[in-house]
């Protein structure tokens, strides 16, 4: 299934994939696309830490994930990416080190660690 990309008013580009619209805007209220790249890593590690408490039955009261972006000085290209499981104190000790690993789990963090080509080619209709 193709993903659609199309404009709004200004600066803001829209994505449209299976009948949801994600909006962005590079200025103003909705969030640049760069921040949906990150939110997706933070969301996506979230969800297998939720998936891991879940399937225990440990209540995700209170955890919480923090993610932080370490920048190259020169560049301001991200370095390193930091996200902390954050656990409440009652959060089973057995369990601290395996819940990183859940977090590890992220199918969109593995794309990272092997990073897909990216091909654009412009084509019109009559293509």
């Amino acid at each position: 299934m193709a993903m659609k990309i199309t404009f709004g008013d200004g600066e803001r580009v829209d994505a449209v994939y299976k009948g949801k619209t994600i909006a962005t805007n590079q200025e103003g209220p909705l969030p640049e696309p760069f921040d949906l790249f990150l939110a997706s890593i933070g969301t996506c590690s979230g969800y297998y830490v939720g998936k891991f408490c879940r399937s225990r039955d440990i209540p995700t009261d209170g955890i919480g994930l923090e993610l932080r972006r370490i920048l190259y000085p020169e560049s301001k290209m991200i370095e390193r990416i930091e996200i902390d499981v954050q656990l409440p104190q009652d959060f089973p000790e057995r369990y601290r080190a395996a819940v990183v690993r859940a977090a590890k789990q992220c199918t969109v963090t593995k794309h990272l660690d092997q990073p897909p080509v990216v091909e654009v080619k412009a084509v019109s209709a009559a293509d």
